[in-house]
């Protein structure tokens, strides 16, 4: 039961204290074909959280410091779906069934067989993150978000969980948060994959017309409709149905939609026959539906049918680490739109998109990164156009005097991210000189190289801190 080795190999986080035992695991796994990055301490383990969400941690128990109980505690509240398994010696085994009961996936206990080892970890990444069919390719469902930060790791691993069922998904965020575009990864990743995507926006089409593009009419059911037309609905059969600003949608729409769902079948307008249809429902909003029940503008029954998971998206503030990947990779794209030879922003440039405000989110971004695309005269966008696109003060970097002590390890972490782990940039944008700056990160065991864009996992490195 071992993966097909491929160049998006499943990536383990392996923790031990004992040099020795972390060099075979690592041996072991990647010979099964996993990309493994090896640590020998708890500590070690969460900043290599911060540089990369793997697919599952394997941490022994006894661990220096922090231990592997208290790691899997971390590791839980940041990463709920992520998970772990424990290795455990004889005398820490009721702790260890303690933290099964606590959702640690399983426990090995000391020696263990390699088979069992590679069983185990097979099991815990197939209820994880099931498999898609070989013809998809395994990142090509997301291919759309472009994104390092560990948070939106989190929810497109969730979202790839949700996307086997058929379970309804409400998706939550801000406007221009990529709503739209999470639906249709949800979509790719599921086994509807190869019917169709329909997305709608409920609060753009007015009342009137809503119930007849979602449901359909027949010719002559009011006074402009010439033809039978296909609804949404059925248009989408089989495949998946975007119900964007589901918030917006009328209440007496509202109660259609739910008989819908629970029938599982459309009456167009017009008609006495109701049709089947077999759709998968995602909606989106930006909006509070809890507020909208408690003042009557959103039906209690329909949100229950429609939130049966949820996932929100954080807004591109909250994500800042990609807005340089994103900036980047916009500018690729319209750069051909624009018959434009583009080589990237200017070093002062990117730092101002990265520290600006964005209340338009990542499609502000995209439509900034399009101003100055479309009125760059030189190769290399400058910090000039840039802030004449923002139109709005941009937002000081934090000097590293005034992060509190409490986030200390967060804001270095952030530096690393921004400047693909140049420590020399880091440092001056700290304001630290470059002995100070790498006495700090030694201090957190932050390692440069481990931020690049392309470093691979190093299973022999971390020996070094043991």
């Amino acid at each position: 039961m071992t993966p097909h080795t491929t160049h998006a190999a499943p990536h383990l986080l392996v923790v031990d204290d004992d040099a020795d035992m972390l060099r075979l695991l690592s041996m072991r796994l990647t010979a099964a074909g996993y990309r493994v990055s090896a640590v020998g301490s708890a500590e070690a383990a969460l900043n290599q959280l911060d540089i990369e969400r793997p697919q599952l941690v394997l941490s022994d128990v006894q661990l220096p410091g922090r231990d592997g109980l208290a790691l899997f505690d971390e590791v839980r509240q940041r990463h709920p779906s992520l998970p772990v398994i424990l290795l455990t010696a004889h005398g820490t085994i009721p702790d260890a069934v303690e933290a099964t009961a606590r959702g640690v996936f399983t426990y090995l206990t000391k020696p263990f067989e390699g088979k069992e080892l590679l069983d185990k970890i097979s099991q815990a990444l197939a209820l994880s993150a099931p498999a898609l069919p070989a013809t998809v390719g395994d990142e090509a469902w997301r291919n759309e978000i472009v994104s390092r930060s560990n948070r939106m790791a989190e929810i497109l691993a969730e979202a790839r969980m949700i996307a086997q069922s058929d379970a309804s998904v409400l998706l939550r965020g801000d406007s221009g948060a990529g709503k739209e575009l999470m639906a249709r990864a949800i979509h790719r990743a599921s086994p509807r994959a190869k019917k169709p995507f329909v997305a709608v926006n409920c609060g753009a089409i007015p009342e009137a017309l809503l119930e007849s593009e979602l449901f359909g009419h027949m010719k002559g059911a009011f006074t402009d409709a010439v033809a039978n037309h296909k609804g949404l609905f059925q248009a989408a059969d089989g495949g998946t149905l975007l119900l964007d600003e589901i918030g917006d949608m009328p209440p007496s729409l509202q109660v259609k939609l739910l008989r819908v769902l629970q029938e599982r079948a459309v009456r167009p307008l017009g008609s006495s026959q109701s049709i089947p249809v077999d759709v998968r429902i995602i909606s989106a909003t930006h909006r509070d539906l809890d507020a909208a029940m408690a003042t009557g503008d959103f039906r209690e029954d329909l949100y229950y049918r429609l939130n049966v998971v949820t996932l929100t998206l954080p807004t591109l503030g909250e994500r800042r680490e990609d807005i340089p990947l994103l900036a980047n990779h916009f500018l690729t794209r319209l750069a051909g739109k624009y018959n434009k030879r583009l080589s990237g922003f200017a070093p002062e440039a990117l730092k101002a998109l990265t520290v600006a405000p964005w209340p338009g989110n990542v499609r502000q971004l995209f439509n900034v990164v399009e101003q100055v695309c479309a009125l760059s005269a030189t190769p290399l966008v400058s910090l000039a156009l840039v802030q004449r696109a923002l139109r709005v003060p941009s937002v000081q970097v934090l000097n590293y005097a005034d992060a509190k002590q409490r986030f200390e390890r967060e804001y270095l972490v952030g530096l690393l991210k921004l400047t693909d782990g140049n420590a020399a940039d880091a440092a001056r944008l700290a304001d630290r000189n470059r002995t100070e700056f790498y006495r700090l990160l030694q201090k957190h065991e932050l390692t440069p190289g481990l931020f690049k864009s392309e470093a691979p996992g190093n299973p022999v490195a971390d020996e070094r801190q043991d």
